[in-house]
């Protein structure tokens, strides 16, 4: 958490969600030890949809949070990225991601390709820290 993400009421922001869910996602799909130049997600994805439920407050503190992640729903064009918030070990937040493949060279929509979902798989169905 950040102290920026606090909100008048000493809560963080609702937004800020959206953004510790994208710091996940860009862990997984792009920072990932095990990713090198033929797997992960380098070839460029959009975000198509999000969906956030809000469970209980969080109120800023040093100890930070706990995002879980995990990949669902592979389809030929698309899939989901799941989220859970813990706040000193109680669920907090939950959300998803409804990714897309994207060629930003042609400026639209593209298929996911063998080895991308084949990294997907490794992350399917179960959270991930």
């Amino acid at each position: 958490m950040r102290w920026s993400d606090m909100d008048a009421y000493q809560h963080i922001n609702n937004v800020a969600f959206l953004g510790y869910f994208e710091m996940a996602r860009v862990s997984l799909l792009f920072e990932h030890p095990t990713h090198d130049e033929r797997t992960g997600m380098r070839r460029g994805l959009v975000v198509a949809a999000h969906d956030i439920r809000y469970k209980r407050s969080v109120v800023y503190d040093a100890e930070p949070l706990e995002v879980q992640i995990w990949v669902s729903g592979v389809r030929a064009a698309a899939f989901t990225c799941h989220y859970e918030v813990f706040d000193h070990g109680r669920l907090a937040v939950t959300g998803s991601t409804l990714l897309a493949p994207f060629d930003f060279a042609l400026q639209r929509p593209r298929r996911l390709t063998p080895g991308e979902r084949e990294f997907l798989a490794r992350w399917g169905d179960e959270p991930a820290d």
